[in-house]
């Protein structure tokens, strides 16, 4: 076969699999659909010891109540148990998913409603599917269709993002300074070693973070950026900005917070930019 066949055979696969997929979703028998998903409370906080990993986040209790049975369950976050818990206060909701009729095959969620629709999998099946249509146009009219398919979707999708992060970063460097800061201090450093395929190793230190809120919530959490020297970091004080409505989004320094925002948006304007040019381009090279 040649390269039309196996594109057109790329493409014809992908379609299916993409109509599968969304008919899946659209009867809701697919598994991100059929999860029970719940609030579970954190009953209690174990501060991280000094040196240990922090790969499996947070020592916490959880309790639960099963919809379908009204049974609470107490469970813990040890082990292989979803997404790692990095924050943690007493009281503060974590999201749990489970298969239905398996509570005890719990798994915590940062994100309830991620994979809610089940449309993941389709919609990635559909930018395949848009890439061979792609590849396939470059290959029979000339490598301009290239930079349009490439450029057309990429403007667009700048121009959608592109608003709502401005809006965000106000939002957000706005609700950080809202309530004053607070003293906080780092009570822990972890230490994690990997060893990639040649033998080398490589060492992430991760501070680990103690404050009390205005209202008294005693929070715990994770700082894996912003602190100089952070293996050495271990009993420093701190002040910290924190949302008044959600102390999981915090900063140790509000001015670095607010320029990585603003880099974040000069990133999303250049993004724009590369994909408006790249359409003009392709648009002026088939038209010459």
């Amino acid at each position: 076969m040649g390269w039309h066949e196996y594109l057109a055979l790329w493409c014809v696969a992908l379609g299916a699999v993409a109509v599968v997929g969304y008919g899946r979703s659209l009867a809701g028998v697919t598994r991100g659909q059929r999860a029970v998903r719940v609030m579970g409370r954190i009953e209690r906080v174990t501060e991280p010891r000094h040196g240990s990993s922090g790969r499996e986040g947070i020592a916490v209790v959880v309790t639960f109540r099963d919809p379908a049975t009204g049974q609470e369950f107490t469970v813990t976050n040890d082990g292989e148990c979803g997404d790692r818990i990095s924050t943690a206060w007493t009281g503060r909701e974590v999201g749990i998913r489970y298969p239905p009729g398996r509570p005890h095959a719990y798994r915590f969620t940062t994100d309830p409603d991620a994979g809610r629709s089940g449309l993941a999998w389709p919609n990635f099946a559909v930018f395949l599917l848009y890439v061979g249509l792609v590849v396939l146009a470059s290959i029979d009219s000339g490598w301009p269709w290239a930079l349009i398919g490439f450029g057309v979707p990429w403007t667009l999708l700048s121009a959608t993002y592109l608003p709502r992060a401005v809006r965000d970063t106000r939002l957000h460097i706005e609700d950080l300074a809202s309530g004053g800061p607070v003293p906080g201090r780092v009570i822990a450093v972890l230490k994690d070693v990997t060893v990639d395929e040649d033998s080398g190793t490589a060492t992430s230190h991760t501070p680990v973070v103690a404050f009390t809120t205005h209202d008294g919530t005693a929070v715990t959490a994770y700082r894996t950026e912003g602190l100089s020297d952070p293996a050495r970091s271990r009993g420093r004080d701190l002040m910290i900005h924190y949302r008044p409505d959600n102390p999981a989004v915090f900063t140790t320094d509000l001015a670095a917070e607010h320029r990585s925002r603003v880099n974040e948006i000069a990133f999303a304007v250049g993004a724009l930019l590369v994909g408006f040019a790249a359409a003009v381009a392709g648009g002026i090279l088939i038209a010459g």
